[in-house]
C-alpha cells in the first residue's frame, strides 16, 4: 500500500474537515501490485463490515488507471456480492475488456481471502458533442442554512460519530432517524453533500469521491417510507448493486444536491433512485442502487 495509506489505515488523521477529506484522497490512492492489479486498505476506524462507498470508488480508481486520462468514465454497474473485510487489504484485478475508437470498456474485481466480495463494469468515452436536456434541480434552501450532520445525529446516532466522515452532509428533508418517530412517510430524501475540505483538481478524482458519497443516504427513501433507520430499529441491510451515469463535469468539493427516492419495495429488496444536482442547477450525475432491507419483528 502506499505510506499515506499505510498511516489511515494505522490511524487516521481526524473524524471531520481536512484531515478527513486528505485521508479518503489517501485510501483511493491505490498501490500497483501488476500491470492490472492494485490494492486498497481501509480506514482504521471501520464499522464491521468496508463500506459499500470505499469499494465502489477504490475499483473506479482502478478502473481508471487503466485508461488514458482523455477518455472519461460515463457510467459505471456494479454488484456487492460478499461483505468485505476492513481488517484485511483489498487486491483489485482489472480486466481490459476492450479498447475501441470513442469508447474504452473495463472489468474489476475486488478479492479478499481468494474470493471475490465487488464486481464492477465501467466505461469511457472520449469527449463528443450532441443534443442535451435534462431534468431541472428542485427548489431547496442552501446548504449554508442547514445543520450539519453531526448536529442533527446529536441525540439520536451517537454510536455513529466515532467513525471519519469527509463527506459533509446537509439534510434538506427530515432526516429518517427523526422522521421515524412519526411512522411512515414519504419515500424520499434530499440532502447537499460535498468533500469537507480542498480537493485535488484530477477530474477522475472527483468522479471516485462522488461514487463513495452516492452510497451514503440513498437507501433513506426506502426506511422512511416505513418509518425505521438504522441502530434504531431492528433493521438489516446491505447494498446489493450499484450504478451510476456522469452526465456533466462538476467537483465533490463544491455543493452537489443529491435528490433520491425510492420507487418500490418488495421481497425484502428496497430499490432507489438519486440525482446528483450541482448548486448552479446542472443535473450531473443519475444514481440507481437495489438493497436488501430486512425489517425484523420486535
Amino acid at each position: 500500500m502506499t505510506e499515506a495509506a499505510r498511516a489511515v489505515a494505522a490511524s487516521p488523521s481526524g473524524l471531520s474537515g481536512q484531515s478527513a477529506v486528505d485521508d479518503l484522497v489517501a485510501l483511493l490512492d491505490l498501490e500497483r501490485i501488476e500491470e492490472n492489479i492494485f490494492r486498497g486498505v481501509s480506514p482504521a476506524e471501520s464499522p464491521v463490515r468496508v463500506f459499500g462507498g470505499q469499494v465502489a470508488g477504490q475499483a473506479l480508481v482502478a478502473a481508471g488507471r487503466t485508461v488514458p486520462v482523455e477518455r472519461r468514465v460515463h457510467s459505471l454497474h456494479s454488484y456487492f456480492i460478499r461483505p468485505g473485510d476492513p481488517r484485511v487489504p483489498i487486491v483489485y484485478e482489472v480486466d481490459r475488456i476492450r479498447d475501441g475508437r470513442s469508447f474504452t470498456t473495463r472489468r474489476v474485481v475486488a478479492i479478499q481471502h481468494g474470493k471475490a466480495i465487488f464486481a464492477l463494469s465501467a466505461s469511457f468515452q472520449l469527449e463528443e458533442q450532441g443534443v442535451e436536456h435534462a431534468n431541472e434541480m428542485p427548489s431547496v434552501p442552501d446548504p449554508e442554512s442547514l445543520p450539519t450532520w453531526h448536529e442533527a445525529a446529536e441525540g439520536y446516532l451517537l454510536h455513529s460519530s466515532k467513525f471519519p466522515r469527509p463527506i459533509d452532509v446537509r439534510y434538506v428533508t427530515e432526516p429518517p432517524w427523526e422522521s421515524r418517530e412519526d411512522g411512515p412517510g414519504e419515500a424520499a430524501s434530499r440532502v447537499w453533500m460535498k468533500a469537507d475540505g480542498k480537493l485535488p483538481d484530477d477530474p477522475m478524482l472527483h468522479i471516485c469521491i462522488m461514487t463513495y458519497a452516492s452510497d451514503m443516504t440513498l437507501l433513506d427513501g426506502v426506511l422512511a417510507r416505513h418509518g425505521v433507520y438504522w441502530g434504531l430499529d431492528k433493521v438489516l441491510g446491505a447494498s446489493l448493486d450499484h450504478a451510476m451515469w456522469f452526465h456533466r463535469p462538476f467537483r465533490a468539493d463544491e455543493w452537489l444536491l443529491y435528490d433520491t427516492a425510492s420507487p418500490s419495495a418488495s421481497g425484502n429488496r428496497g430499490l432507489a433512485t438519486g440525482q446528483f444536482f450541482s448548486r448552479d442547477g446542472q443535473l450531473v450525475a443519475t444514481v440507481v442502487q437495489e438493497g436488501l432491507i430486512r425489517v425484523l419483528n420486535p
